[in-house]
């Protein structure tokens, strides 16, 4: 089964509770020890395994102990450089090589991971290590240059997805630091505008202190996902706007922002039992996933993951909660929600949606099923139903006080 999930925290610190990864430093040396392999990064993982009879999201980081394993080489003749990363208890990343004449970049990577570590995978149906992969993950250079990667990105290798942040690398070199130039990353290189936020008088960087600004409503996006069979699997019409909580200088600060649908890309996957939605930009990076309940013919908003950065600072922030239930509706049909609905997702993150209509899994004919209108649409649909019915009480009592009156009125008079 393959689903999508964006990789978040550890699982010691999901609970809602933001964190920023730490990068850490690996470095492959030859045998005249001249370094080969320099970079630096933090990752979150995120692997979905089975737990008990039900499908369990398990999501850390590559902790700041993980070292560089003796399989790692610079290469010799017939073989390319490959740099081995263990940590935990049998938890292990290949990072393989390959070049050509004018550039090199990282051919496979290959993680294995440890369901019998029951702090990581709690209660799981499975033990041993599994191993996974993604060949040509998209990190690339040129030659002499180093590979730079500040946004988020994303590599899939089938139920676990590893999201890199902050990255440095290069291969084949025998300096002792990085080189002068760059490569970016396309998540880098490709302009993306902050987060729609209400219109500025001017673009200085607000502090701690500030009062937030009150974004306007956000615009509406149209955002399709499809299976690897081509099918539709998500459709969705929606505005979202983003309401954070975060520590800086020791104090609570609010960030409110929208989610331009101009500006975010929108990617993602489906499975059998899982659907993924991600909107993305250089700034920001939300992953809706949404899970089918076969015993009940329902789907729901099960997990939801972000990370983005905050406006005083070059600090990334994510936030991770599974174990949701919001959107939910049978399986052919769309949930839709034209009212503002605001769906908390830890005590410091909740999203505030706008004229929502959303679909997962069984989508027929590329269009909405019927639509199962939220809670909020059908008060607002009781307001003009009962003012209409107390204005018709109190025209029906008017009139039969009118009556009454004129039939006493006639009563007081003597035909002469």
């Amino acid at each position: 089964m393959r689903a999508l999930l964006e990789a978040v925290l550890a699982t010691a610190l999901l609970l809602g509770i933001f964190q920023s990864g730490c990068s850490v430093t690996f470095e492959v040396k030859d045998d005249a020890n001249k370094t080969c392999i320099l970079t630096d990064f933090s990752i979150n993982f995120t692997v979905e395994y089975k737990k008990g009879d039900k499908q369990a999201i398990a999501s850390f980081p590559l902790p700041e102990s993980a070292a560089v394993d003796k399989l790692s080489s610079c290469g010799k003749t017939g073989t390319e450089p490959i740099l081995v990363i263990t940590f935990g208890s049998n938890f292990s990343l290949s990072v393989h090589f390959n070049k050509t004449d004018t550039d090199y970049r990282v051919e496979q990577l290959v993680f294995v991971y440890n369901l019998s570590d029951a702090n990581t995978f709690p209660e799981a149906a499975e033990k041993g290590t599994k191993q996974v992969s993604s060949n040509k993950p998209e990190i690339s250079a040129k030659k002499n240059n180093y590979y730079q990667c500040s946004s988020p990105h994303l590599v899939r290798m089938d139920n676990v997805n590893a999201t890199f942040h902050n990255v440095k690398l290069e291969a084949y070199f025998s300096g002792s630091n990085y080189s002068g130039n760059a490569t970016l990353c396309k998540e880098d290189a490709t302009p993306t505008s902050a987060p729609t936020v209400a219109p500025h008088t001017s673009t200085h960087t607000p502090t701690p202190t500030s009062a937030p600004v009150k974004p306007k409503t956000p615009d509406n996006g149209e955002y399709r996902v499809n299976a690897s069979s081509g099918t539709l699997c998500i459709f969705a019409k929606m505005g979202l706007q983003l309401n954070i909580t975060y520590r800086k200088n020791n104090k609570n600060v609010s960030y409110e922002f929208n989610i331009d649908p101009n500006q975010v890309k929108p990617d993602g996957n489906c499975s059998n039992d899982y659907a993924t939605l991600r909107l993305f930009s250089k700034v920001v990076d939300l992953l809706f996933n949404f899970t089918l309940n076969t015993t009940e013919n329902k789907f729901y908003l099960g997990h939801v993951n972000l990370s983005t950065i905050v406006p005083d600072g070059n600090e990334t922030i994510n936030v991770d909660s599974g174990s949701l239930s919001y959107l939910q509706t049978t399986t052919h049909k769309s949930y839709k929600c034209n009212a503002k609905q605001t769906l908390k997702i830890t005590d410091d993150f909740s999203i505030n949606t706008y004229n929502l209509q959303i679909q997962a899994f069984d989508i027929d004919g590329n269009k909405f099923g019927p639509a199962v209108e939220c809670a909020e649409d059908q008060n607002g649909m009781l307001v003009p139903i009962i003012v209409g019915a107390a204005l018709a009480g109190l025209v029906l009592i008017v009139l039969i006080a009118y009556l009454i009156g004129r039939k006493r009125s006639h009563a007081g008079y003597q035909t002469i």
